[in-house]
């Protein structure tokens, strides 16, 4: 990846793993749009960089993300509809570009995640939580609603789930987010990082290719016809098993041996 100082971003590269912080401690890593920029700009370097295989998100100080700056939304009430179209495009292809990341992405959250906070829990593949961390869409509190996250949302945790929440705004806990689909895991603060890593390491040690395709598939399938789906199921399975990554894969499990992997091509991408 392009090293490239970003005013709201800490980016760190190593081992195959990128470090993504959220770098706005004093207003609650709130999204505004330089943020936003910088986020589609990083993450999308970050799908074209083959060797980075995984990519943790985090942020820095007390809170994950507290949804949208008052000062960006604030000038919105004088924006021309036009001006609104465009910047609310701008936060679409944010999430698009997280969404669409090549590589898994598994998101550390803390203290708070709220609003577009809860977009980035939405687009990540792992989610890991403290236990306190409040979740909630605010958005009608506001006199909005959730528009530009719901499609990434209601994939999450699905339509009976924002039916209760998009409308009584209410925050809930952790507990209640690992019962809805938007975390995977629970832990205390002292092993979140460590946990993180954990499972950057159970990625790594998988066939690069593979797990990249495995992204996209699920990417795919979702939005296929069931004909459709399973036809592009056969032709990934029967290219995948022939490419060099699945054959020395399959002869390293014959061999009760490691697997050598190598380093995916940009064609693979």
């Amino acid at each position: 990846m392009e090293t490239k100082n970003y005013q709201h971003l800490l980016v760190d590269q190593k081992n195959g793993v990128a470090r993504v912080t959220l770098n706005r401690p004093d207003v609650r890593n709130a999204l505004n749009e330089v943020l936003i920029a910088e986020l589609t700009d990083c993450f999308s370097k970050l799908s074209a960089n083959m060797s980075v295989r995984v990519v943790v998100l985090h942020g820095a100080g007390p809170v994950f993300c507290a949804g949208g700056d008052l000062h960006w939304m604030q000038r919105s009430i004088n924006f021309s509809p036009e001006e609104n179209r465009r910047d609310a495009r701008g936060l679409a292809e944010m999430y698009r570009a997280i969404d669409e990341c090549a590589q898994p992405l598994i998101a550390s959250v803390h203290g708070a995640a709220l609003g577009g906070g809860m977009g980035m829990c939405s687009v990540s593949d792992i989610v890991l939580s403290m236990p306190d961390t409040q979740f909630g869409f605010t958005e009608v509190k506001l006199g909005i609603v959730p528009a530009v996250i719901s499609p990434f949302v209601l994939k999450k945790i699905g339509e009976a789930n924002a039916r209760r929440y998009f409308l009584t705004s209410e925050l809930f806990n952790a507990d209640i987010a690992k019962q809805i689909g938007l975390v995977h895991e629970i832990l205390p603060a002292d092993q979140l990082d460590a946990r993180a890593d954990t499972l950057a390491q159970q990625i790594l040690s998988n066939g690069p290719q593979a797990v990249r395709e495995a992204k996209k598939l699920i990417r795919n399938v979702m939005q296929l016809p069931l004909d459709t789906a399973l036809d592009h199921a056969v032709e990934l399975i029967a290219r995948l098993r022939t490419s060099p990554e699945g054959q020395e894969g399959l002869r390293a499990f014959l061999e009760k041996r490691p697997p050598r992997w190598r380093q995916p091509s940009q064609e693979s991408k």
